[in-house]
C-alpha cells in the first residue's frame, strides 16, 4: 500500500510530521487482511481496527485508558445506528468501560 503526502503550502513546512498522508479508496489497512482477503462487514472492521490500534499503543508502552479521542468515519451514519449493541460489545471487549470523546 502506498500513500500520496499531502502538506498544503497554506499550513507551512511540516518539521519531523507531514500534515496529511492519502491512502488508496479500497479501504485500506482495515478492510484487509494480510492474505489480502477483505474483512467484511463495519462491526466486524471496527474490530481489526481497534486491535491494531490497541497493538500498537501497547508495543509503545501505553494502553487503552490512555487514548483521549477516538474518531470513527463513516460514509453515512447508518452503519454506526444498525450495528449500535454489536459496535458496543466489541468496544467494551477492546476498551472495558474506557469511552474515550
Amino acid at each position: 500500500m502506498s500513500f500520496e503526502i499531502i502538506n498544503p503550502e497554506s499550513l507551512g513546512r511540516p518539521s519531523g510530521w507531514n500534515h496529511g498522508m492519502l491512502g488508496p479508496a479500497s479501504g485500506g489497512v482495515v478492510r484487509r487482511r494480510s492474505d489480502g482477503t477483505e474483512v467484511a462487514g463495519f462491526v466486524a472492521q471496527w474490530d481489526r481496527a481497534l486491535d491494531r490500534v490497541l497493538a500498537v499503543l501497547r508495543a509503545a508502552g501505553g494502553s487503552a485508558e490512555q487514548i483521549g479521542r477516538m474518531t470513527v468515519y463513516a460514509p453515512t451514519a447508518g452503519p454506526i445506528s444498525r450495528a449500535s449493541k454489536p459496535l458496543g460489545d466489541v468496544h467494551r471487549r477492546h476498551m472495558g468501560k474506557h469511552f474515550p470523546r
